[in-house]
């Protein structure tokens, strides 16, 4: 796995939403920057607390002038099932054939109770206008993963 590093220009992408419509990074750019958040499954418990914390929080993200874009390997329908059991108010998309994950450099060798399989690491990407990572978040918690981005924006 070669994550993406601050400086690196941002793979360029066009996925399917929640509702089955076309988003690209391009146009979200267009209106500010854009924190691309990959998680690994939808409607699980650590995915809903960080979801939701983002939930929460964007307006106040608004205001700083970034938009969120999730990504998971789950198919639009489920992505759908998430946002309307926990009113999200983001755009979540879905990379079923992992090809932007692959390409953030965040799909990869997984361990879990032992288990070694390949799947979504949950890093976060915030991109500047410019198209360029301006920073990689990748050391937090599920439920502070809202703080931890708002703290850096804020630049405390």
């Amino acid at each position: 796995m070669n994550t993406l590093k601050a400086g690196a220009v941002a793979p360029s992408f066009t996925l399917k939403n929640q509702y089955g419509d076309d988003v690209s990074l391009q146009d979200k750019l267009q209106q500010g920057k854009v924190l691309v958040y990959f998680y690994p499954k939808a409607l699980t418990p650590g995915c809903t607390v960080q979801a939701c914390g983002l939930r929460d929080t964007k307006s106040e993200l608004a205001e700083l002038g970034v938009s969120i874009l999730g990504i998971s390997t789950d198919p639009v329908a489920k992505l759908h099932k998430f946002m309307e059991k926990h009113q999200l108010n983001f755009d979540l998309l879905s990379d079923e054939d992992h090809a932007i994950a692959d390409a953030f450099g965040v799909w990869g060798e997984k361990k879990f109770m032992g288990k070694v399989y390949d799947g979504l690491h949950r890093i976060s990407f915030l991109i500047a206008q410019n198209g360029n990572v301006e920073k990689v978040f990748d050391n937090f918690k599920t439920k502070d993963h809202h703080e931890v981005v708002l703290n850096y924006l804020k630049g405390q």
